[in-house]
């Protein structure tokens, strides 16, 4: 009877042993799981900070202007093209250009009384006035803005490379860009970038505001790439 226990006893151990021998085996030769490949990679991309504040709200114009853009995107003003007196639509409706002088109105800039002041001086400048200045429309030309900005802001490169820095670095959020022919258009770059560091755009292209992949996906050439204020003369 003892000997038959302590066999039992035995077998048992024997059972335990190996168990726990092919159970270390398993899991010593599992692959493991590379956690680092779990999270999405993203490229890291300097913020540039210029420290003009236009309105003196302690907030720097670039940001400002992205928050401006940002208000536009959150009152999803429907998107409609239409003449108004006095020169501004109501809060819910707008077209492209309006997300423009919303924006640098948050920073302190009156876009349509700079703009209206230089057509009144230099009305061959802008293409959509035809010698005869309209303030009400004026502001809110998509060539007429290009106009002004390419006499009143920084003009910075068009080229998008995607994952590298060096080029990313020369988009900062409260950016402004021009998209040429045959479907002219204006929107401000976002503060927000994707993984591979390419910044969404801020932009009404109907049905309302929207922040997407607007500056790669936009069925026309991007033309023009604005920083404003011009940092240099």
């Amino acid at each position: 009877m003892l000997i038959t226990k302590t066999l039992l006893f035995l077998i048992i151990a024997m059972l335990l042993l190996f168990c726990l021998f092919e159970w270390r085996r398993l899991n010593l030769s599992r692959p493991r799981i590379d956690l680092s490949r779990l999270v999405e990679p993203r490229c890291a991309v300097e913020k540039v900070v210029l420290t003009s504040d236009k309105d003196g709200d302690g907030i720097y114009d670039l940001d400002d202007i992205v928050e401006g853009a940002r208000k536009d995107l959150q009152a999803r003003p429907t998107y409609k093209d239409a003449y108004y007196a006095g020169g501004y639509p109501p809060d819910n409706e707008g077209v492209c250009t309006d997300v423009i002088w919303r924006a640098l109105q948050n920073a302190g800039y009156d876009l349509k009384g700079m703009m209206d002041q230089d057509i009144k001086e230099n009305p061959d400048d802008y293409p959509r006035v035809g010698g005869n200045p309209e303030p009400n429309i004026d502001f809110r030309r998509v060539p007429n803005q290009e106009a002004f900005f390419k006499k009143y802001a920084d003009r910075l490169t068009t080229e998008i490379k995607p994952w590298e820095a060096e080029n990313l670095k020369q988009w900062q959020g409260g950016d402004i860009v021009v998209f040429g022919p045959p479907y002219d258009h204006v929107g401000v770059v976002s503060d927000k970038r994707r993984a591979d560091g390419v910044p969404l755009l801020i932009h009404n292209a109907g049905p309302c505001t929207r922040e997407d992949n607007g500056l790669l996906t936009w069925p026309s050439p991007l033309k023009y790439h604005f920083r404003f204020p011009k940092t240099y003369n």
